[in-house]
């Protein structure tokens, strides 16, 4: 099943990154992708703060609009279009439902293993993986279909991490080299007997210098052709179930054309 969920309430006031996830939809121009609608509760500069979320009212009312669509059609796979990382609650958690044992990659500058309690900004696009394991906000634990293990997460490209996320990458070794060496994960993958996996792709994990219309620009990230190279290999080795491409503020096409490719390699 393909999706079009621009959310952006994640972010606190990122509404550009709505608008980068249309830019991508118009690229595709692919008529399969189904909308999931935004939720019309305030947000944003008039959105409330709830349980240290920012949005959270209109976050909890369109993601738990995401799960029923999921319920109700019961894809074998999902690529979707966003929107802030923390729409990946619903999809990842739905797929490791499906699939037990599901090999989670997570393209990102960041973490997003912050506890509600221990969040600087309390955005919820920081909180997906921490919520995913089942330790979030309980009132948000309660959208997901599965919880995930710590080592179902493999990270790609991280280097901007919160102390508290460090405690809890640490606390389970969580893979994140800071290198990445992708025969390293192919055969760490492997060795958990993994056999499917999610690609979550936010685009603030490659270098500014090769990309920079992302919602951060975070120095020393990876490059577009490694990123390329990282997709295909992953893609020969394993059942890819499900992949998103998120944060991205383009505007114009001609913005997209230098990750024409990783789109194209995710959501075709």
């Amino acid at each position: 099943m393909n999706v079009y969920f621009p959310q952006w309430q994640g972010s606190g006031n990122g509404k550009t990154i709505e608008s980068g996830a249309n830019t991508i939809l118009k690229h595709l121009n692919d008529q399969e992708f189904i909308e999931i609608p935004l939720s019309k509760i305030e947000a944003g500069e008039k959105g409330i703060q709830k349980f240290r979320i920012n949005n959270y009212d209109a976050l909890f009312d369109q993601l738990t609009r995401f799960k029923k669509h999921l319920i109700n059609k019961q894809p074998k796979s999902i690529k979707t279009i966003g929107g802030d990382c923390g729409l990946e609650i619903i999809p990842v958690s739905y797929l490791n439902q499906k699939y037990p044992n599901l090999g989670i990659i997570w393209f990102d500058a960041h973490a997003d293993i912050n506890h509600p309690c221990d969040s600087p900004s309390c955005n919820f696009h920081g909180m997906p993986l921490r919520t995913l394991l089942g330790e979030g906000e309980e009132q948000m634990n309660n959208l997901i279909f599965s919880t995930i293990n710590a080592s179902q997460i493999h990270y790609i490209g991280l280097r901007d991490i919160d102390a508290k996320e460090q405690e809890r990458i640490d606390l389970d070794t969580i893979y994140c080299p800071l290198k990445l060496d992708i025969d390293d994960l192919i055969d760490t993958l492997k060795s958990k007997k993994i056999i499917k996996l999610y690609l979550h792709f936010d685009f603030d994990c490659l270098d500014p210098e090769d990309y920079n219309q992302t919602y951060y620009n975070i120095p020393n990230g990876i490059k577009i052709k490694n990123a390329e190279t990282y997709i295909k290999a992953l893609k020969e080795k394993f059942d890819i179930v499900g992949s998103s491409v998120l944060e991205s503020i383009a505007t114009i096409p001609s913005e997209l054309k230098p990750i024409e490719g990783i789109v194209n390699l995710l959501m075709k």
